[in-house]
């Protein structure tokens, strides 16, 4: 009947009276669901760097474990006597046994992820090959090199770890950055070491003004059981404390050094820069200010030596054109050209 309420579970009425179509909330979180399983089912993409090849190696190894470790199998040990074409296609799926089938289907969901996780260009240096475990075979020798070169590889890789120290204007930070980045690379060459190593090695690595820590820390722990994790923080706490009492460096001035001969104002001045050397609270500007001023001087000095030379030289000039007979004492003429003899 008219005014009654007709509206029922889910529905309600807009501002022009009509009836909203109800919004089923249970859909759209399904919906969510399933993005988010389709974004966890992506394989990490390779984006043909070089560098990262290892790193994308290991994360396809965590992603495809996580779907199926049969899956990685076939990866590595092929699909026995399947015969496949240039695609990966089966040849006589139909002739297949059970056994076959579930081999061929896994080698097709392997096949596909990888060839998802590559960009096209990566894809068309093995496109020829037929099988996920060709494929991923090429690409482990083109970024990882063969045999020879991996052990050379690893060859260097231990020198610089044998070598590794820990540069005096390196903080410990930076220095265990460097440190993961050479123990990640032996583990991808299967050079890896174990905690231990690690420990001695870094402590074996610090400067000599580390040598006091380095000794406590040998004494008072077990470094068999001592983690790397705790010995970097042990010594970040003991760098804080070093950079506190360390003096603040100031900067060297450069006094630049006279040309001509020395004098009393470079003596004085080299003994005012003595003093101020010992000083360390001197201001370097005013140091720098009076080197300035001596070779205003030095300048000014040379200019007054060089007037006066010419003064005299006039002088000495004059003299000459003075001089005359010495009978009868005038000028123009020698006593030898002299009339009144």
């Amino acid at each position: 009947m008219y005014g009654e309420d007709t509206s029922g579970p889910g529905t309600s009425f807009g501002s022009g009276g009509g009836a909203a179509i109800p919004y089923d909330y249970s859909s759209s979180s399904n919906t969510n669901k399933n993005e988010r399983s389709a974004n966890h089912n992506k394989p990490p993409m390779f984006n043909g760097d070089p560098e990262m090849f290892s790193w994308w190696n290991t994360k396809m190894y965590s992603h495809i474990m996580g779907m199926d470790d049969e899956l990685w199998d076939i990866l590595e040990e092929g699909v026995g006597d399947l015969k496949l074409d240039e695609e990966g296609a089966a040849l006589d799926r139909k002739a297949h046994t059970l056994e076959h089938k579930k081999l061929y289907k896994k080698h097709h969901t392997i096949r596909g992820i990888l060839v998802a996780a590559l960009p096209h260009k990566e894809y068309l240096k093995m496109s020829d090959k037929s099988t996920a475990k060709a494929m991923f075979a090429s690409l482990c020798s083109l970024y990882e090199g063969n045999k020879k070169v991996r052990e050379a590889k690893a060859t260097m890789l231990v020198h610089q770890y044998e070598l590794f120290k820990m540069k005096e204007d390196e903080n410990i930070e930076t220095m265990y950055s460097r440190f993961q980045t050479l123990v990640y690379g032996l583990q991808i060459l299967k050079k890896s070491y174990v905690a231990s190593d690690h420990v001695n090695k870094i402590l074996r690595s610090l400067p000599a003004k580390w040598r006091p820590k380095v000794t406590a820390i040998e004494e008072a722990k077990d470094l068999n059981t001592l983690s790397v994790e705790d010995l970097i923080s042990s010594l970040k706490c003991h760098e804080i404390g070093l950079n506190e009492h360390e003096p603040i460096k100031k900067p060297k001035s450069i006094a630049l050094k006279s040309r001509g001969k020395p004098t009393k104002a470079l003596n004085a001045l080299e003994s005012e820069e003595e003093s101020t050397s010992e000083d360390s609270d001197e201001d370097p500007a005013i140091v720098k200010e009076m080197a300035m001023l001596y070779n205003r001087l030095q300048y000014l000095a040379k200019k007054n030596k060089k007037f006066m030379s010419r003064g005299s030289s006039h002088k000495s000039s004059r003299k000459e054109d003075q001089k005359g007979c010495f009978n009868c004492n005038k000028t123009g003429h020698f006593i030898a050209d002299c009339s009144d003899l």
